[in-house]
C-alpha cells in the first residue's frame, strides 16, 4: 500500500505488448525493494563478514538494484515505459559487475570448468574477470527480460537460488567437491546463506506478486536477483551450469535476439512476440497456464543442472 500512495498511477504499462495487459495499468512497481531489504538484512545477520564472495555478491545485488530503481523511478515519474536509456544502463551495470568480478576472481583460479566432464578446464587468464562481467551483467538483464508476467521470473529465480545453495555448499566443501570431481571453492560454501536470502525473500514476495499481482518487482529487482545469480555462478566456478539451471531465463533473452535479428533481416517475425512468454500468451494461453508451465520447466532444468554434479 505505501508502493501505491508513493507512485500514484503505479507503473506504466506498454501499449505494444497484450492488450490483456492494460487491465495492470495502476499496480505498484519497485517491490523488488522489499526482496532486498530482507536479503541484506538476512546477510547482515548471519553471514561471515569476513568472506570477500558474499561482499561481491552483496555489491552486485545491491548496486544492480540501485540502477534498476533509477530506471523505474525514471518510467513511473515520466509515465513512460521508457527510463534510463541502454547505453547509460549497461555501462553502471559493467561498472558495478567489474567491480564485483575483481573482488571474486582474486579468490579464485581462472579457469572455466566444462560440466559432464571431469577435470576438463578452459584457462582464460586475464579474460576471466571480462567473462565473469558478462555473466553478471547478461544474467541480470536476461532475469530483466523475462519479468513481464505476474510471478514469472520470481519462481524460477528462487528456484535457481535454490539449487545453487546446494552447488555452494559442496564447492566449498574440500571432501564434496573431490568426491564429484567438480572445482573446490574455499569460502564459498558461505554463499549457501545468500541464497537461502534470496529463497527467503523471492518467496515472501511472490505472495504478493502471484497471478494477479498486487506488486510488481520492477527493474528494481529484477535486475539485482539476475545480478546476483550471476556473481553466485562465477564465484562458485559453475558458470555453464548457471545456462543449465537458468535455461529459461537463456531462453527468453534468445527469443528477443533471434527475432530482432531475423526482423531486421527479412521483415518478418519468428515469433507472434517477444520475449517467448508474450508469444504463447498471442497463442491463446493464459498468463497463468504461461507462468506455471515455465515453473515446471525451471524446476526440470535445475534438476538437470544438479545432475552436471555427478554425471561424469
Amino acid at each position: 500500500s505505501m508502493l501505491r500512495v508513493r507512485q500514484g498511477k503505479g507503473q506504466p504499462i506498454r501499449t505494444d505488448g497484450p492488450q490483456t495487459h492494460l487491465a495492470k495499468v495502476g499496480t505498484p512497481t519497485m517491490g523488488g525493494l522489499m526482496i532486498l531489504i530482507a536479503l541484506c538484512t538476512s546477510m547482515l545477520l548471519w553471514m561471515d563478514p569476513r568472506n570477500p564472495f558474499v561482499w561481491a555478491c552483496m555489491a552486485v545485488t545491491v548496486g544492480f538494484g540501485v540502477i534498476g530503481f533509477m530506471d523505474d523511478y525514471d518510467k513511473v515519474t515520466k509515465r513512460s515505459h521508457q527510463g534510463v536509456s541502454a547505453k547509460v544502463r549497461l555501462l553502471l551495470e559493467f561498472a558495478v559487475a567489474g567491480v564485483a568480478s575483481y573482488l571474486i576472481v582474486g579468490q579464485i583460479n581462472t579457469n572455466l570448468y566444462v560440466p559432464f566432464l571431469s577435470g576438463v578446464s578452459i584457462p582464460l587468464g586475464p579474460f576471466y574477470y571480462v567473462f565473469a562481467a558478462f555473466v553478471i551483467v547478461g544474467f541480470g538483464n536476461a532475469v530483466n527480460l523475462t519479468d513481464g508476467l505476474d510471478g514469472l521470473a520470481t519462481m524460477p529465480v528462487v528456484i535457481a537460488a535454490g539449487t545453487f545453495a546446494i552447488i555452494a555448499y559442496l564447492v566449498g566443501r574440500v571432501d564434496y567437491s573431490a568426491y564429484l570431481g567438480i572445482p573446490h571453492v574455499p569460502g564459498a560454501g558461505e554463499l549457501a546463506i545468500f541464497c537461502a536470502a534470496i529463497m527467503g525473500g523471492g518467496l515472501a514476495f511472490l505472495w504478493f506478486n502471484a497471478p494477479p499481482a498486487a506488486v510488481f518487482m520492477g527493474d528494481t529487482g529484477s535486475l539485482a536477483l539476475g545480478g546476483a545469480l550471476g556473481a553466485i555462478a562465477v564465484a562458485s566456478h559453475h558458470e555453464i551450469v548457471l545456462l543449465i539451471v537458468g535455461g529459461l531465463f537463456v531462453a527468453e533473452t534468445a527469443s528477443v535476439i533471434i527475432q530482432v535479428f531475423w526482423f531486421k533481416r527479412t521483415g518478418k517475425r519468428i515469433f507472434r512476440m517477444a520475449p517467448i512468454h508474450h508469444h504463447f500468451e498471442q497463442k491463446g494461453w493464459a498468463e497463468s497456464t504461461v507462468v506455471i508451465r515455465f515453473w515446471i520447466i525451471s524446476i526440470v532444468l535445475a534438476l538437470a543442472g544438479l545432475a552436471t554434479l555427478k554425471v561424469r
